[in-house]
């Protein structure tokens, strides 16, 4: 396989398992050197072996991303190894649990919007110029379909996705005047344990598979990818225009 990633360093957070896993592995296929996040030091640790069974190199950063300490450090280090990064994928979320508006606990509450929102803001303010310093910043954020079509008693994370579309199209207004591209990337229903959290009956065997929605998170990070502010929508294979604001 060539690289066409080589020498951009890319970070992904939630990478210990699932769609980050698998996107990890295929940019370091490609290339690209990952540092990779999660909470799990295990799993990293089985990230690392399979990037380097395909040659690939990562760095791995085992950490709580409700530490925002913890990711203005891992700013600092990238800014003092590296001196850029060309990807960012937010990848990390809580799936959260399912109830009534009314019958939320409020820690889960602001737990899952720490994750799901608040911890891609942190990102976004601490990891912009290094990626202004790359010649093709690229950032893609995993979103949901449930950002559009809302379930009764899936609200919570509901509200989290498409508060954090909200924040990736101004992220994406507001670089549209820079090399850095910013996008959305909506898996749909995929072969992951928070899926099966959430559906316990469904068959997994008929999901894609992580592996299956990673390719498609590759061209998105891509420097000749230079669509900004879209939405990649892997059910239909469509990549779309933001919903107009009303």
């Amino acid at each position: 396989m060539s690289k066409p990633l080589a020498s951009r360093i890319a970070l992904i957070t939630g990478a210990s398992r699932g769609i980050g896993y698998a996107t990890a592995i295929a940019l370091a296929k490609r290339g690209a050197h990952i540092v990779a996040t999660a909470r799990t030091q295990g799993g990293l640790e089985e990230l690392d072996d399979a990037i380097r069974a395909e040659g690939g190199t990562a760095t791995l950063v085992p950490f709580e991303l409700r530490d925002t300490d913890g990711i203005l450090r891992l700013a600092a280090a990238l800014n003092e190894r590296y001196g850029k990064l060309d990807i960012l994928i937010g990848n990390a979320a809580l799936g959260a649990t399912s109830s009534p508006l009314d019958h939320f606990e409020p820690k889960e509450w602001d737990n899952v919007l720490a994750i799901n929102v608040t911890a891609n803001w942190h990102l976004i303010r601490s990891m912009d110029a290094l990626l202004r310093r790359s010649d093709a910043g690229r950032a893609v954020f995993l979103t949901s379909g449930a950002a559009a079509n809302p379930k009764p008693y899936r609200g919570l994370y509901a509200v989290s996705k498409a508060a954090l579309e909200t924040l990736a199209r101004t992220y994406a207004a507001e670089t549209a005047s820079t090399p850095i591209r910013v996008n959305l990337f909506n898996p749909g229903p995929a072969r992951t344990r928070m899926r099966a959290a959430i559906m316990p009956g469904e068959d997994p065997m008929t999901l894609p598979s992580p592996d299956e929605v990673a390719e498609k998170i590759v061209p998105l990070c891509s420097p000749d990818f230079g669509e900004t502010g879209k939405l990649y929508d892997f059910p239909t294979g469509k990549l779309l225009s933001f919903r107009a604001p009303a």
